[in-house]
């Protein structure tokens, strides 16, 4: 397998990163234990899970698989921290270093380890200051908790701002940022892909099947499969169009004449775009995971490039997928 820089760390990732955003609702305790064990098997070494993903309950089916199967050395373990953890608890949430110390705590019990590999920061903050959050990051750095840290779903001012208050008070800064990217949305190609290219920082996409759109999971806009994550989401269901429809069942010819699946060539276009680290799957079950293991060692046709593009222009978007962060919310087609 052809292993990739994490940014400028030196360390070597898979080009595909395991999401444990399903595990253990809705894939099930045991199937979950099963796709992470398969992973691994097939050559992955990065899980990314988070805090919030079944309220602690991912990082904890995580961590069991890694103490059953002894292979948490050989794993780039990456987590997250933001989101809400308490209800009735208002300090349980945020970029604070009250919430950061204490749930880098609670993520490395779960996780059964005494150090995370990647630290990211889930959304950002809309009312503390970066220096605030990026201190508690260094001082987990410098305490041994914390390899490195990353951030998600900022827009790209946002994420040089960090850069420049790391610059300016000798912190840790980010190596990483983990945006939602697929060929439906693809408006990080207009500042924040040269932005990661120019400052060392790995891209790793969420989403980059546009959650199940370019599955072929969707045949309209308005009749949502049982079980499917429009079905159960509302938030995701207005993602959900019928010009990106239109665009998956066009992905879905064209993977068709390539012998593949429409899943596989939606994630090959984004695991071979520029700047890209590792697009984040996140299977639901034994079989999605199968599939997309099958491009771990394709490569995109350089032939193919154009036709994307005639698709869906490059830098612009059909589906709104920044629409869970204020900060880059805006009217797409």
């Amino acid at each position: 397998m052809e292993y990739r820089d994490l940014g400028r760390t030196g360390l070597k990732v898979s080009p595909l990163c395991l999401g444990a955003m399903n595990f253990p609702d809705p894939s099930g305790e045991a199937e979950s234990l099963e796709i992470i064990n398969r992973a691994l098997e097939s050559g992955i070494n990065f899980i990314d899970t988070a805090n919030v993903y079944n309220r602690g309950e991912s990082e904890k089916i995580v961590g069991r698989a890694l103490q059953e199967n002894g292979r948490r050395d050989q794993v780039v373990l990456a987590t997250k921290v933001f989101g809400t953890m308490e209800d009735d608890d208002p300090n349980a949430q945020g970029a604070s270093r009250y919430h950061i110390i204490q749930s880098c705590e609670d993520s490395l019990r779960r996780l059964q380890t005494d150090h995370i590999d990647l630290y990211q920061l889930h959304r950002p903050s809309q009312n503390i200051p970066q220096d605030e959050t990026l201190r508690a990051f260094d001082d987990l750095i410098r305490d041994g908790k914390v390899r490195y840290i990353g951030c998600s779903t900022h827009p790209a001012w946002k994420v040089m701002e960090a850069l420049a208050v790391s610059e300016k008070f000798g912190l840790n800064r980010y190596i990483s940022e983990q945006p939602p990217y697929n060929f439906l949305d693809r408006r990080i190609e207009n500042e924040l892909v040269p932005l990661a290219q120019k400052y060392g920082l790995a891209l790793l996409p969420w989403s980059p099947l546009a959650g199940g759109i370019l599955a072929g999971r969707y045949d309209n806009a308005k009749d949502y499969p049982e079980g499917s994550r429009a079905n159960r989401a509302e938030w995701f269901a207005r993602r959900v169009n019928q010009p990106g429809i239109d665009v998956a069942i066009k992905v879905g010819e064209m993977a068709n004449e390539r012998g593949l699946t429409t899943s596989q060539l939606a994630l090959l276009w984004v695991k071979d775009q520029t700047g890209v680290t590792a697009p984040i799957i996140g299977p639901r079950t034994l079989a999605h995971l199968e599939d997309a293991l099958g491009i771990l060692d394709k490569h995109l046709d350089e032939a193919d490039i154009p036709l994307f593009d005639e698709l869906v222009h490059p830098g612009n978007a059909i589906a709104d997928f920044h629409n869970s962060n204020d900060w880059m919310k805006a009217r797409v087609l």
